[in-house]
């Protein structure tokens, strides 16, 4: 049976990605917000939200599945409301 690179304790070199976010103050904490996938993160200071949201965002993207980044594409559209 032959392993996997990462089962003998060898990762791959993943390349960098470049994700969007927002920093946000809520409830006395402030609160980064990746705007290219649902993960988020808080801190008492937006450098320490913006650290924890990093990490986050490494264990949400898995090295075995580097596919998971989403497109950039960004769509508009309209809805209509009933208000």
């Amino acid at each position: 049976m032959v392993q996997t690179p990462k089962e003998i304790g060898i990762l791959p070199l993943m390349q960098p990605q470049k994700v969007r976010y927002v920093v946000y103050e809520q409830d006395g904490a402030f609160v980064a917000q990746c705007l290219d996938v649902d993960v988020a993160s808080e801190g008492d200071t937006e450098e320490e939200a913006v650290t924890s949201l990093k990490e986050a965002l490494e264990l949400f993207f898995d090295a075995d599945a580097p596919e998971m980044m989403p497109s950039r594409a960004i769509r508009f559209g309209e809805i209509v409301i009933h208000a």
